[in-house]
């Protein structure tokens, strides 16, 4: 009988037991919905054929033309068979008990589940087929028919014993197997709602991914990738992988990204989201360790800040067809605890394509880490000339896996640097003086005349206005100003203080107050943000033609 937890193998295994040393044919009827768990036993609402196997003639040249009554070879299983709640069938597989073909009552559940024979008038094999419910644990998983030549001895007691056998040793696989692939199913389905459902479409980067699970269905992993915006139009790229294959690992996958998107949205530098990570990690009060790459681009200034905590290293793919792996200090897995992270800030180049991805791309049990990153970084070099798209590359990537079977999961996620040109920027520091909502106003204007915006100057300049004198309030130190014309515009104000502000309505009797309720009713969309220096006010409006 078969070892594993394969159904096919299972069931194929039954039959090279059964044929042709015991019987000559052997049909196999599984439940259309195989049960699994602690659900009550009970008759399957809809049996398919879902395994055939007939021995070949003994001797062909000895048969003479035409069928021969009683052949196996007459007789044609039904593919789906429907056994009534009340009927003879659904009675029978209930029992448990196997039965041979003349026993009393057996001729109604036979042509339920076997239906006509294959030539008409042909006799049933009688005392040579015997039908064996499938019982596993608690349920019926389906029925197995056994059926000899007419030139065989008709089956007997001890035969039916031997039936008896088979069908329960292969019910008891076909449970395990109906359990087991129900659990990976489940642990599956987490891991993929724990996955983006979409990544994001930041401004001045292109993002494309992939997620394949491991060849075998045992191999649930805890891979993950991630796409964060950030504030001032910067986008955090993460990469990570839970060691371990099993549900417990999809678990804290899915705690460990909620954590790392929980970080990134304070605005902290990469080696200080890889700090608290492990610290939050410790917390969690698991064994399991994991390794992490987290990545800050910055569009506007062109610029990546990269941490690494036990990862693979990424590979920048130069726009024109060089490949770099990025010398980032690895650090030590998340879990481990008391290990220091260090930031690498490198130039981002417009046209630039970097590629985070699992061990699962470039290491198994036939080569290391380091070979199957060379291995990678030569395929996409032959792969061809000029930038591809990001879906091709991320084929291309994926192809050098080949064949063969994959022992872990894989992630990948792939960005194009394409940045925001400095034209479509300005930037100012400005001391925090009753002075400088005038002055923030005064600039204002004048860039959005330059950029030809004058159709939403006067809205924009009040926005400006009221988020800065907002923040020279609580500044202590100078505040800054920055304009960005994207697909909208967005203004960016950030101070000294860790205070947010809140928008409340004023009472009638309030001498301030309304500032933020102006922002919200003019700007398209606004927010403030706590970062490591302070915090940032921003707000968008849409430009002439998208409102």
């Amino acid at each position: 009988m078969a070892r594993g937890i394969d159904l096919d193998e299972t069931l194929h295994a039954l039959c090279r037991a059964a044929v042709p040393s015991f019987a000559d044919t052997a049909f196999v009827h599984l439940s259309d919905q195989l049960p699994a768990g602690d659900e009550g036993p009970g008759s399957p609402a809809m049996l398919r054929l879902h395994s055939t196997d007939r021995a070949p003639p003994r001797d062909p040249a000895a048969h003479a033309p035409g069928p021969t009554p009683g052949d196996p070879a007459d007789v044609r299983p039904a593919d789906v068979v429907r056994p009534a709640a009340d009927g003879r069938l659904a009675e029978l597989l209930r029992a448990g008990q196997p039965l041979p073909g003349d026993a009393p009552g057996v001729a109604p559940a036979l042509t339920e589940l076997l239906g006509p024979a294959g030539v008409p008038g042909a006799a049933r094999p009688g005392p040579r087929l015997i039908i064996a419910p499938m019982l596993g644990r608690r349920h019926v998983m389906g029925s197995v028919v056994l059926i000899r030549r007419p030139d065989r001895p008709a089956f007997t007691g001890d035969d039916l014993l031997v039936a008896s056998q088979l069908a329960t040793h292969t019910a008891l696989g076909v449970d395990k197997a109906a359990f087991y692939l129900r659990e990976t199913s489940v642990a599956a389905a987490l891991q993929r709602t724990m996955l983006p459902p979409a990544l994001p479409e930041p401004t001045g980067v292109r993002l494309a991914s992939r997620y394949l699970p491991a060849s075998r269905a045992s191999q649930v992993g805890g891979d993950w990738y991630d796409a964060i915006p950030l504030p001032g139009n910067r986008v955090a790229l993460v990469i990570g992988d839970v060691m371990g294959h099993s549900m417990t690992s999809a678990a804290i996958m899915g705690q460990l990204r909620t954590i790392v998107q929980t970080l990134a949205g304070l605005g902290l530098p990469p080696d200080e989201v890889l700090h608290h990570l492990d610290e939050q990690a410790e917390r969690l009060g698991s064994d399991h360790m994991a390794t992490c790459l987290y990545a800050m681009y910055d569009p506007v200034l062109h610029r990546l800040l990269v941490a690494n905590a036990g990862h693979p290293p990424p590979v920048l793919l130069h726009a024109d067809g060089r490949e770099e792996v990025l010398r980032i200090p690895p650090g030590a897995p998340i879990g481990v605890g008391g290990s220091g992270f260090e930031s690498t800030e490198m130039h981002a180049p417009s046209g630039a394509t970097l590629l985070l991805y699992t061990d699962g791309l470039v290491e198994s049990r036939d080569s290391d880490l380091l070979s199957g990153v060379e291995r990678l970084c030569a395929h996409l070099r032959a792969s061809g000339a000029g930038p591809p798209s990001l879906e091709v590359l991320c084929d291309q990537a994926l192809g050098t896996l080949g064949t063969r079977d994959r022992d872990d999961d894989i992630a990948l996620l792939a960005a194009r640097f394409e940045g925001i040109l400095p034209e479509r920027v300005a930037y100012w520091y400005m001391a925090p003086r009753p002075q400088t909502a005038r002055q923030a106003r005064r600039l204002t204007r004048r860039t959005l005349r330059q950029w030809g915006l004058d159709s939403i100057l006067e809205p924009a300049e009040l926005l400006v206005s009221e988020v800065v004198a907002n923040a020279v309030r609580f500044a202590s130190r100078p505040i800054t100003l920055r304009l960005i014309r994207t697909d909208v515009l967005r203004c960016e104000v950030g101070d000294d203080s860790p205070q947010v502000p809140r928008m409340r309505h004023a009472r009638p009797s309030d001498e301030g107050g309304r500032g933020l309720f102006l922002v919200d009713q003019l700007a398209e969309r606004w927010g403030a943000t706590r970062v490591s220096t302070g915090k940032v006010v921003w707000f968008e409006q849409a430009l002439p033609g998208r409102e």
